[in-house]
């Protein structure tokens, strides 16, 4: 694996990645409590009596001096204060009336705020009025285009410095506000931490479900396939030359593993219109024997410019069971069901590390690659979450330099390096990987089949996987096994050939636009309600809603 700079390397700190992580609402209270604790340290000081001024003598002399000095000729540091914020000399006036009453209104606000966390509605309510009173004064002054005169300030500079020295009196000091404000922040992160922890259970909670369309299309699919004996023969009665495609190496191999038919569907299409030779591609589709049916029917219903479709299902693979397999080990377990299906193991655990998927073979079945088939060389993965928007051929005469897999590197966001996935607090993953190395991700990836065998990828991802029994080494996913597993023997490929971020964050427009494959990874699936608006028409160009089946589904 190529190695990054030192200065590349380096974790950014624990603070700064918290911080980062907090909603913006939170971050921007915290600002204005902390902004309200600075203004009153800066009243406290300002309340100490200032020293005697000294007087010098002003002689003719010295003022002619003065006026000669090269000195004054350069512009001085309040100069260029003054003019990059458009400070007028009223604004810069000590004797502006003006300036006394809105330094007067920024403190009474703070007042009040404090006296009604204090619920002191009474004093509040004269606060109120006293501000609105001085901002009338201030506004019928600027309207007029003049400056406030001392018989309209003064009243209301005496009356908001009674209210001030009463606030005295109600002991509204700095000490006390400040304790006040850090009782108010840890409030607020309490709310911040118990509103994310709901977020991400309903967000959970959402993704999981199936929409009623994609429900309804797999039930309409599998009694035309068991009704119409025409689209059964479309796979069960293939030509020789079809049949000779699929082991065919000078074509080119894509596979997907999936349970959802429509996804696939976006998958299959968008790789074979953006083709320059869709009847070179050859798609090895795998799937569970609930979907084994409708899947079927769908590809057979429909022509993807040529390009031949393979369908098989995860239950025939009969060498994949619980001696061989040890995610199918671990589902024999009782404490690993305990916590994944029963909701009742470790509290302390985020919902979304119990997620059953993570257990689910057709998620691990990209560690079977090689053995699933046998006469291939190499082969493009691509996950049903992806569109693709370029001629992806170019893939199979990419140079991987002797590694196994080629990948998209991830951390060009610091937060995607191995310790954001892995717990290097163990002492297995401490002595054995760089906690500051690269990621990368899964759902585009090409693979060198010939030199998985050789390297023997899949016993190194049983080796980990049997260790992570008591989930301690990682929480869940198939991408953390994938790092170990794939460690060293990665090559970066260039990040247009795999856009990320579609189904959870916001992308930069131009990178959207350069990219061969688009992934919605994240909870936000453009099938799903939840999925983001701005992301989803990538995804429906490549969804035939005319088709018959289409709109009995999603239009009714």
């Amino acid at each position: 694996m190529r190695r990054r700079p030192f200065l590349d390397q380096r974790r950014p700190s624990s603070f700064k990645r918290r911080w980062q992580q907090r909603p913006w609402w939170f971050r921007l209270a915290v600002t204005l409590l902390l902004a309200l604790a600075c203004l009153f340290l800066l009243l406290a000081l300002r309340g100490s009596p200032d020293p005697d001024p000294v007087v010098l003598p002003s002689t003719d002399s010295s003022r002619s001096a003065a006026t000669t000095s090269p000195l004054l000729h350069q512009r001085s540091y309040p100069d260029g204060v003054t003019d990059a914020f458009n400070m007028t000399d009223e604004m810069l006036s000590v004797h502006s009336f003006s300036r006394q009453l809105m330094d007067q209104i920024s403190l009474a606000k703070t007042y009040l705020v404090v006296a009604k966390e204090a619920n002191n509605l009474q004093f509040a309510a004269e606060l109120s009025s006293q501000i609105r009173r001085v901002q009338s004064i201030l506004a019928h002054a600027a309207a007029h285009g003049g400056t406030v005169t001392e018989q309209d300030a003064e009243k209301a500079i005496r009356d908001m410095s009674v209210l001030f020295f009463q606030a005295q009196q109600f002991r509204y000091d700095s000490a006390v506000t400040i304790m006040k404000l850090k009782g108010q922040i840890q409030s607020l992160e309490e709310k911040s931490k118990a509103e994310a922890e709901k977020s991400t259970k309903y967000g959970q909670i959402a993704a999981e479900e199936l929409p009623k369309g994609l429900y309804c299309l797999g039930v309409r699919l599998t009694m035309e396939w068991f009704k119409t004996t025409e689209l059964q023969r479309k796979f069960t009665e293939r030509s020789p030359a079809v049949q000779s495609n699929l082991r065919d190496n000078s074509l080119y191999h894509y596979c997907v593993f999936s349970d959802n038919i429509l996804a696939v569907s976006v998958v299959v299409n968008s790789t074979t219109l953006n083709s320059m030779h869709p009847e070179k591609i050859v798609f090895h589709l795998v799937t569970d024997e609930v979907n084994y049916a409708p899947m079927r029917a769908w590809f057979a219903l429909n022509d993807y410019r040529g390009a031949t479709v393979e369908i098989q299902k995860v239950e025939d693979f009969t060498w994949l069971n619980a001696s061989y397999v040890p995610v199918l080990k671990q589902l024999q377990d009782a404490a690993t069901q305990n916590y994944y299906f029963s909701g009742s193991g470790n509290r302390g655990t985020p919902v979304k590390f119990r997620n059953p998927k993570y257990l689910s073979m057709l998620n691990h079945l990209r560690f079977y690659i090689p053995e699933i088939y046998p006469e291939l060389r190499k082969v493009v993965f691509l996950d049903d979450d992806i569109v693709v928007q370029k001629d992806l051929s170019e893939l199979f005469t990419i140079n991987l330099n002797g590694n196994v897999m080629g990948a998209v590197e991830t951390c060009m966001e610091t937060f995607h390096r191995f310790h954001k996935y892995l717990n290097h607090s163990h002492p297995l993953i401490r002595a054995h990987f760089d906690p500051d190395a690269c990621g990368w991700a899964f759902g585009m990836n090409v693979l060198d089949l010939v030199m998985w065998r050789n390297k023997n990828v899949t016993g190194i991802y049983h080796y980990w996987q049997e260790r992570n029994a008591d989930h301690t080494l990682w929480k869940l996913g198939s991408l953390p096994p994938g790092l170990l597993a794939f460690y060293g023997l990665v090559e970066p490929l260039d990040p247009k050939w795999h856009v990320l971020g579609l189904g959870y964050t916001t992308v930069d427009p131009a990178t959207i636009k350069e990219g061969a494959v688009l992934h919605y990874n994240g909870n936000m699936k453009p099938w799903l309600k939840i999925g983001m608006e701005k992301y989803k028409g990538f995804w429906d160009n490549y969804v035939d809603y005319s088709h018959p089946l289409l709109q009995r589904c999603f239009t009714h």
